[in-house]
């Protein structure tokens, strides 16, 4: 799935649409360090009040949002072996598609019982499970009317799952109305903070509007911070690798190019711009659908070179691949690799002052020895502000 079709399926969790339908809903209540489920109920999602169902769909969204490759994962399923009949995959498109939700639900009992079992969580927490149809209409041409656009939609069945974790209230001082007294006020009742999911997942994942049962998208509870035990025991995935991971190989594959970790902001700037142009080059062919431009051994040789980097060759950066991932055929994601061109996301830490640039301006930036120190030179083009007063120009650098 690409970060378009994530954005397409979530804005459909909403109260009135008939591009998503949920039939039915699963909640099972699972306590702190039990190896048991303690409480479970199935209802179908249209029995519940209007505003248990916005709740519940607020939190399907937040499951379903952050980056792809940062907080979104599409795995995908290890081979099931033979006699597996608790693989997560089979459990998944059996109770897709079962006929009874009896049989549908007695598959995300499995799951859960997977979840319980694979180790003992901190808090209280509910796990919900929730089966309905997407429906995705057909591009829209120029003359086409609403009406016509609708003729045609694509329709998918899919198993969404939402980990929430509960906590207890606050205890409160209150006032009594018709005794005219303070009292506190105790709540013993857990409160599950359906606004922070912890973990979820999405099968089947999308392709170009097929199903495709063989991946899974799955959601941490934090950026670049995925359960790999829980990918791996309780989703039976492969393994995954983070955009934060794949951004550090980068990195130590030019050092190793270069020679060290010693770069200047000129030769640095280039090269985020050279990849950052691969992916806005992406993004405006193919008709405007997503593509995901790589960056092998063949486009990083040509992107050190049009950066200014010397002596840079393919056999030096083949080397540099095996030495970093003992692979020469490895392959990144250039969209892992570039900083947000759209925000100031570079950061600049020194013991004085923490700056935050663009990419593109980081060519500004330089650092330069100034009557025997190291200093940090910005380049600009307009008068400096600092609260309310305007930076007078000391000195001239020779």
């Amino acid at each position: 799935m690409n970060k378009k079709e994530i954005a397409d399926i979530r804005k459909r969790f909403k109260l009135d649409t008939d591009l998503l339908k949920i039939a039915e809903i699963y909640n099972v209540y699972i306590q702190q360090e039990s190896s048991e489920i303690f409480h479970e109920e199935s209802r179908s999602f249209s029995l519940l009040d209007r505003e248990q169902q916005e709740l519940f769909l607020d939190n399907f969204k937040k499951v379903l949002g952050g980056k792809l490759d940062a907080k979104m994962f599409e795995v995908k399923f290890q081979p099931q072996e033979e006699g597996q009949a608790d693989h997560t995959q089979r459990l998944l498109y059996e109770g897709l598609e079962a006929d009874e939700v009896a049989e549908w639900k007695a598959n995300m009992q499995r799951i859960a019982l997977k979840m319980v079992e694979d180790r003992p969580y901190e808090k209280d927490m509910v796990v919900t499970f929730i089966r309905g149809n997407y429906f995705k209409t057909t591009r829209r041409q120029p003359d086409e009317t609403e009406i016509d656009m609708r003729d045609e939609v694509y329709k998918t069945s899919f198993i969404l799952c939402s980990m929430n974790q509960t906590e207890l209230p606050k205890s409160s001082l209150v006032f009594d109305f018709v005794e005219k007294e303070y009292k506190a006020n105790v709540l013993v009742d857990p409160v599950i903070k359906l606004s922070s999911p912890i973990g979820g997942f999405l099968f089947p994942s999308f392709t170009d509007n097929s199903a495709d049962i063989h991946h899974i998208l799955y959601a941490a509870g934090k950026a670049n911070k995925p359960d790999f035990q829980f990918i791996e025991n309780v989703l039976n995935g492969d393994e995954i690798i983070t955009a934060e991971e794949e951004k550090a190989v980068f990195e130590e594959i030019v050092k190793a190019v270069i020679g060290g970790d010693e770069v200047n902001s000129r030769t640095l700037a280039g090269v985020y711009d050279e990849i950052n142009q691969m992916l806005v080059v992406a993004e405006e062919s193919d008709d405007g659908e997503e593509s995901a431009p790589i960056l092998d051994t063949t486009e990083i040789t040509r992107v050190l070179k049009a950066s200014g980097v010397k002596d840079v060759s393919p056999e030096k950066v083949e080397r540099a691949f095996q030495q970093v991932v003992e692979d020469k055929t490895y392959e990144m994601k250039a969209s892992h690799i570039v900083p947000s061109y759209s925000s100031k996301s570079i950061k600049i830490s020194t013991k004085v002052a923490n700056i935050a640039i663009s990419p593109q301006d980081l060519r500004y930036v330089k650092q330069v020895n100034y009557n025997g120190k190291r200093c940090i030179l910005i380049e600009v083009e307009e008068d400096t502000m600092i609260e309310g007063f305007k930076l007078l120009a000391e000195e001239e650098l020779e």
